[in-house]
């Protein structure tokens, strides 16, 4: 990748964090305001991540290396991205998975503390769902 696109990508990053909270930092501190922030920050860095995949599976910025050895890159690239979501969204419902069952062990356990083992068996199944996918990411990585 050509080191403008690259730093296109970098720029566009760093801009979408920054922007939106800077944009919205001065003036009174509503609901609405943090909602708007919130809004552009995502619209900003999903477009930005819709560009860089146009840029990275357009082929252009592959043109210099031969047709096998792009799609073995392609490939590679392929497996780098199912390994990255199985970890980041194992994790992401794994973290759900505990917020919800935590809350609810520590209210029981206020009630009543003989019920704490209990309660941590179910944190302790949530959690597991975080390293499944850990697994299963590793088991891709271990093909390429």
């Amino acid at each position: 990748m050509s080191l403008l696109v690259k730093m296109t990508l970098t720029a566009a990053l760093v801009l979408s964090v920054a922007v939106p909270f800077g944009a919205f930092a001065a003036g009174e501190r509503t609901k609405g305001r943090y909602k708007t922030a919130l809004a552009v920050n995502l619209l900003m860095f999903f477009g930005t991540l819709a560009f860089a995949a146009v840029l990275m599976f357009s082929g252009n910025a592959m043109a210099a290396e031969g047709a096998a050895a792009a799609g073995k890159a392609s490939a590679a690239g392929m497996g780098y991205l199912s390994a990255a979501l199985s970890t980041g969204l194992s994790c992401l419902g794994g973290g759900i998975a505990v917020s919800a069952a935590a809350s609810a062990a520590l209210g029981a356990i206020s009630e009543d503390s003989s019920i704490l083992g209990k309660s941590l068996i179910f944190v302790g199944l949530a959690e597991g769902v975080c390293l499944y996918g850990l697994i299963i990411s590793f088991m891709i990585l271990g093909q390429l």
